[in-house]
């Protein structure tokens, strides 16, 4: 039977043992995590670096919000991603797995929750960049007819002939349009 220090010793000399072989299992994945979050921190910004100068060639200056909205993406999809492989290396990828598939289903969620909100995004992208519809245009939509005053992301505003604002979702506007005063017929 042993004593109480020899328990002891036993004890913290088993811990200092198995904590001295964790370590020495451990520090190879964290220099490797370091490694890589290093490589990634540079890539990423690389690859936002090309994508913001991308889209805002595609976007002039007045459009600039859709050129950062996409940036915002593809960062969060970059990172995301150098996450799920970080916790690769450190061994937990059987919680990377299981943290893909439930934001996966997560994005699928709010997609389908915020599918009219993105229709409206997608909408006002299409009419940002339409050349026919800016503002000062005098249009008529299917539900008025006005001056077009402003042309946001998700809604467009319209002046009426009597002095009032309507306020119209994007998807709504365009549906269908027609630009009145030109000859030639603008539709979308």
């Amino acid at each position: 039977m042993q004593t109480p220090v020899e328990f002891v010793v036993d004890l913290a000399s088993e811990t200092v043992n198995e904590l001295g072989a964790a370590l020495t299992e451990a520090v190879p994945r964290l220099a490797m995590a370091i490694v890589f979050v290093s490589l990634a921190y540079v890539a990423i910004k690389v690859v936002l670096s090309v994508v913001r100068r991308f889209f805002r060639g595609i976007y002039p200056g007045e459009q600039e919000l859709i050129a950062q909205l996409w940036v915002t993406i593809v960062g969060v999809f970059c990172w995301f991603g150098a996450a799920l492989v970080l916790l690769n290396i450190l061994g937990l990828g059987a919680i990377a797995a299981s943290l893909g598939t439930a934001t996966g289903f997560l994005a699928l969620g709010v997609s389908y929750a915020l599918s009219s909100m993105i229709e409206d995004a997608v909408a006002g992208v299409y009419l940002l960049r339409d050349p026919d519809f800016n503002p000062g245009d005098r249009v008529t939509t299917q539900s008025m007819t006005g001056t077009v005053r402003a042309i946001e992301l998700r809604k467009s505003r319209f002046e009426l002939d009597n002095g009032e604002t309507v306020v119209l979702a994007n998807r709504d506007v365009e549906k269908r349009w027609t630009k009145e005063g030109d000859s030639d017929v603008d539709a979308a």
